[in-house]
């Protein structure tokens, strides 16, 4: 499938992706880079980048595309340099309010809106009660989904103090997760590591032993059931302090909602309050499921040896949807329609990536680098098509071809 600049990437097989380190950062950015160390305790989104080929200095060489005269290429870095500077020149420029208050401000009106929604399933009539339901469905996705990952990625606050506060709020009292875990997972792993086979290549999605439609349309519902589960089994790598901490917040988050379905929402059996909970938190677990595997699964996948440098990584294994205003709401803009500019700037916030979009998109364009975009309804026709090759069978690795 035709690229932006003309050439290929030449996997052995399928094509899927991945991701490196040594960016430079912003100020006030993490490193998402990690060394290999323990735990703590399809269609036109196919992007080929033919020509390309790894050298004995990957990581050091200019790149230089099939044809394209050498000096119009510069080094790795200085490209990531450039882009980063012209980034920080928005940053700069912009206010407090668009750089976290437009997100505080998501997060709050969610707040705001709890009580309305067990207020509206105390109703016997059926229109109330699923306006309840989709409220408290949307309400507790965006804490869960959009504040749990601008909490991992401290982009809610400058503050590393109060960023520690919301992340145990948002990670272990919201989403009953471990903070230790999901930072290591997501941070240190998926976007240190991205597509990096064994590493970062988004295989804890993947269920093999599931058909397409099972894990496609029906596995989805499971969500608020697993997810607890998975953390709880996830403790034994943390420090008993941290463990009990995180079963202290799983409690008392779930214990919340039960206690006010059953005094505020009037429901008088336990076992209707339980089946209520598992259908506003599984209300939009279908997106959820898909959103993750979409943007990264099916696109260029490499060895950790074998790996290019940041930006070309971004720009070959990160996708972007389109502007959803549901989705951008309670996921997000970094994980929908700026998935590419988050891979690239993660402590930035939704905002904030959806602000530097124009100048990350024209940046890549004109260096003639893949700027991967898709739609919804494009990459689910494409996993149902290929869901074997993509979900159920080892992703084979992408050969890099004019690396120079």
């Amino acid at each position: 499938v035709p690229q932006e600049d003309g050439d290929a990437v030449r996997p052995r097989g399928r094509q899927v992706s991945g991701e490196g380190s040594g960016t430079p950062r912003l100020r006030g950015m993490r490193d998402p880079s990690l060394p290999s160390t323990t735990a703590p305790g399809g269609g036109r989104t196919d992007v080929m980048a033919e020509g390309w080929e790894p050298g004995p200095a990957l990581d050091d060489g200019d790149v230089t595309p099939g044809g394209a005269p050498e000096q119009a290429w510069k080094p790795e870095d200085a490209l990531m340099t450039e882009l980063s500077e012209l980034v920080q020149k928005v940053v700069k420029s912009s206010s407090w309010w668009e750089r976290h208050g437009v997100d505080i401000s998501i997060l709050a009106c969610s707040f705001l809106l709890l009580p309305a929604g067990f207020l509206c399933l105390r109703s016997a009539q059926a229109i109330p009660f699923l306006a309840g339901v989709l409220t408290l469905g949307v309400v507790h996705h965006t804490l869960t989904v959009k504040g749990s990952h601008l909490a991992s990625h401290n982009a809610l606050t400058e503050s590393k103090s109060w960023g520690k506060v919301w992340a145990i709020f948002f990670i272990e009292l919201c989403s009953a997760f471990t903070v230790e875990q999901a930072t290591y997972n997501h941070v240190k792993i998926h976007h240190g590591y991205t597509n990096i086979i064994g590493l970062g290549d988004s295989s804890t999605w993947k269920l093999p032993f599931l058909n397409r439609y099972v894990y496609m349309f029906i596995a989805p519902l499971a969500v608020p059931i697993l997810t607890p589960l998975v953390a709880l089994d996830l403790l034994r790598n943390v420090e008993w302090k941290a463990a009990l901490r995180t079963l202290c917040c799983m409690f008392l988050g779930f214990y919340c909602h039960y206690w006010l379905l059953l005094h505020v929402s009037g429901f008088q059996s336990p076992w209707s309050a339980l089946l209520c909970m598992l259908l506003t938190r599984s209300l939009l677990a279908h997106p959820y499921i898909h959103v993750n595997i979409f943007q990264h699964i099916g696109l260029p996948m490499f060895t950790a040896d074998r790996k290019p440098k940041r930006i070309h990584l971004m720009s070959l294994g990160v996708l972007n949807l389109p502007r959803n205003a549901l989705l951008d709401w309670s996921f997000g803009h970094s994980l929908i329609s700026c998935h590419v500019e988050h891979h690239l700037f993660p402590s930035l916030s939704d905002n904030m990536c959806l602000k530097i979009k124009p100048v990350v998109s024209q940046y890549l364009k004109q260096k003639k680098l893949p700027y991967n975009e898709d739609t919804y309804s494009s990459r689910l026709w494409l996993f149902l098509q290929r869901y074997e090759e993509l979900m159920v069978h080892a992703p084979p690795i992408t050969e890099l071809v004019g690396i120079q």
